[in-house]
């Protein structure tokens, strides 16, 4: 199994439950370790041939900042769901997180595994 991978892609969108949450953007912060088999890729050396991290993470910046949630868990599903379904990938390990949401820790948030690996 191949791993493209994005790390520490922050993205401003409104999420939490409380009422001053609701009113104000707050950055998430996310990781994504995709499966995917870059043999094609490597061996032509064409982009089209494999899994276009920067298609992704745009693709997920618009979707983020476009969208509000409450619970970060929601956010986790449903950026899982979207890049199952939009993307070559039969698996992925996504880390969403909300850094400073807890006063004394630097992050918080979930980490979620999706599809077959």
């Amino acid at each position: 199994m191949d791993i493209v991978y994005v790390r520490e892609l922050e993205i401003q969108t409104v999420i939490g439950i409380y009422d001053w949450e609701r009113k104000i953007r707050q950055t998430v912060s996310l990781d994504l370790d995709m499966a995917t088999d870059i043999r094609a890729a490597a061996n032509t050396e064409d982009i089209n041939n494999t899994l276009d991290y920067k298609a992704v993470s745009k693709r997920l910046i618009a979707f983020i900042e476009a969208a509000e949630f409450q619970l970060i868990e929601t956010m986790a599903e449903r950026v899982a769901e979207l890049v199952l379904a939009e993307f070559p990938v039969n698996w992925l390990r996504l880390r969403v997180g909300k850094p400073g949401a807890v006063t004394g820790a630097r992050d918080v948030g979930v980490i979620i595994e999706r599809g077959q690996s």
